[in-house]
């Protein structure tokens, strides 16, 4: 088959491809030309999930007469118009691609009006070419209509997904916008019916409530940093670890407020998260990243959805310390619901499960889910002085304080206190600290993944007072192990301290994970007995760690009984 030029009409639809994947696709480009134009009130109107119609409205800039063809020109922008600008782009839109590539696949109707204009013009499209275009009575601003998506291209439309799916799949874009820009008042009408509106008056807050609801709304923490250095900023809201999901679909990331997908900045949330979420389980986030524009290259991806950073390392730091930095502030003891309140009784309530942390309270009116008054609230910190009352089966410490009583998991408890130890001292000194010889070395055959992660992490392991020297190709001598961990069988702690690190596969937290795994198996276990003393300062001594409420793997250290549900429970309330 010989080279040739492919004919315009052809062209088009696959150009058309790469901007206009489904429904959603449209919306999202007609949004980003109507923020960039200004806009202060957004009506996004679908019918069929998007495929039989699509309208998206707004009061911005608006499209002088003269320039309402040239709009649907491949490569016509008004947002670049040199080398510098492409280098640091400052606009959702820059492309010029959006707007001829959505006539391409559909029908379309615009109609706009800048506001020095006393007139608006109209222009319609069929499949890309010209219809009509002449003057029309409209306010200022831009109105534009869509039609038959993908009519012209029946082996396209054939995998769209049902109607429901597709409006599900506007709905979360619409939602995500709203979310990013507080100052604007968007609207989403499907099938003449209203999804939702927000404000507009820059209160992100009330737009959480109208996108996701009181629970989430109510839920959120308020995040704001700064990188010192790069004058990187972070802001926005995360979940407290009560309120999480079961997948990272909540999970909203944006770039100078254009809404991005990227794997990076998913695994920096979690990791701030660490050691305070049970396992599989994804906390909640909207959260804008304002960098120089220079610093982040927006013309990576066809559909600009995924971006590349300058600084990749800066990015993932201030965003992981903002994160900690507020959950470690507000974080609260899991307090026991009492029977009748919605929730499970005392007695097979797990504190790990997802369910428990789900409708664990934190203040205000969360508070009243649990048939409590507000002060009834779990308490942010965990009150010092605890007084000791005993040992509950030789795992639980139990303890009274002014606001109830207290279970402590004296296993969790003291990984989190050895935990906490150890990261003190690495970040102090971060030379090799000398271990507990072993009277005999201990011979060691490692798997291929076990020898491929301790080379890895040789040094940091060094660090803690393993002394370990190869004997072999497999083969390993253990001479020494951190003072912590116990000598009964050292070779199955460092087998197991290994497997952790493989399993979690932390590329930038890897000294946690060893810190984590060193601290549970130096830590004191279920079923042994404490005198008093050594309750006392074991609660002494948790008290005085940054998170006191959880062990380094997120399983929480203390349960709270409330004195307000005790006593409802015995009929004194």
């Amino acid at each position: 088959m010989p080279i040739q030029v492919l004919p315009p009409e052809l062209a088009s639809k696959i150009a058309a491809g790469e901007v206009v994947e489904r429904p959603a696709s449209v919306v999202k480009e007609l949004l980003e030309n109507a923020l960039d134009a200004g806009a202060s009130q957004l009506t996004v109107e679908i019918k069929g999930g998007g495929v039989e119609y699509i309208r998206v409205t707004d009061d911005g800039a608006g499209i002088p007469a003269d320039e309402l063809e040239l709009a649907f020109q491949r490569h016509a922008t008004s947002k670049l118009q040199s080398q510098d600008q492409l280098d640091a782009v400052a606009t959702l839109g820059f492309r010029g691609e959006a707007l001829p590539s959505i006539a391409a696949v559909s029908h379309l109707v615009m109609t706009t009006r800048p506001a020095q204009s006393d007139a608006a013009h109209q222009i319609e499209l069929q499949w890309g070419k010209k219809v009509r275009t002449g003057p029309q009575g409209a306010p200022a601003g831009t109105s534009i209509g869509v039609s038959d998506l993908f009519g012209n291209l029946p082996a396209r439309r054939k995998f769209l997904r049902s109607a429901s799916t597709e409006a599900g799949r506007v709905q979360e874009l619409v939602a995500r916008y709203a979310l990013a820009y507080p100052d604007v008042r968007f609207q989403l009408v499907s099938d003449g019916r209203r999804q939702f509106t927000t404000s507009g008056n820059h209160q992100s807050r009330e737009t959480l409530l109208a996108v996701y609801g009181p629970e989430v709304a109510n839920g959120m923490l308020e995040i704001s940093g700064q990188d010192p250095e790069t004058g990187y900023q972070v802001e926005g809201y995360v979940s407290a670890p009560s309120l999480n999901r079961a997948n990272r679909t909540y999970m909203t990331f944006f770039v100078n407020r254009r809404w991005i997908q990227n794997r990076m900045l998913s695994f920096a949330l979690e990791e701030a998260y660490h050691g305070l979420l049970p396992d599989k389980r994804f906390p909640l986030a909207v959260v804008n990243l304002s960098l120089p524009y220079a610093d982040v290259d927006v013309n990576s991806h066809p559909a600009k959805r995924e971006v590349r950073f300058h600084q990749e390392s800066k990015v993932f730091s201030v965003l992981q310390r903002t994160v900690r930095a507020a959950l470690v502030a507000d974080s609260p003891v899991p307090q026991i619901p009492a029977p009748g309140t919605g929730a499970p009784a005392v007695g097979p309530v797990s504190a790990y499960s997802p369910s428990f942390f789900s409708r664990t309270a934190f203040s205000g009116p969360a508070s009243e889910a649990w048939g409590g008054p507000p002060d009834a609230a779990a308490p942010k910190q965990a009150p010092p002085g605890l007084k000791v009352v005993g040992q509950l089966k030789l795992t639980y410490i139990v303890a009274e304080g002014p606001d109830g009583m207290y279970l402590v998991d004296q296993h969790a408890a003291h990984e989190r206190i050895l935990f906490d130890e150890l990261r003190a001292k690495g970040e102090a000194n971060s030379g090799a600290r000398p271990g507990e010889r072993l009277l005999e070395p201990v011979t060691l055959e490692l798997t291929p993944g076990q020898v491929e992660v301790y080379q890895s992490n040789a040094q940091a392991l060094a660090n803690y007072g393993f002394e370990v020297e190869p004997f072999g190709p497999a083969s390993y001598l253990l001479r020494a192990v951190p003072s912590i961990v116990s000598t009964q069988d050292p070779a199955q702690s460092l087998l197991n301290i290994l497997d952790m690190v493989a399993f979690e596969g932390l590329v930038r937290q890897q000294e946690d994970v060893l810190a984590a795994s060193i601290a549970c198996h130096g830590a004191i276990r279920a079923g042994k007995s404490l005198t008093e003393a050594e309750m006392r300062a074991l609660m002494e001594q948790l008290e005085a760690t940054d998170n006191p409420h959880t062990c380094p793997h997120g399983r929480p250290t203390m349960l709270h009984f409330s004195s307000f549900h005790m006593e409802r429970e015995f009929g004194r309330r």
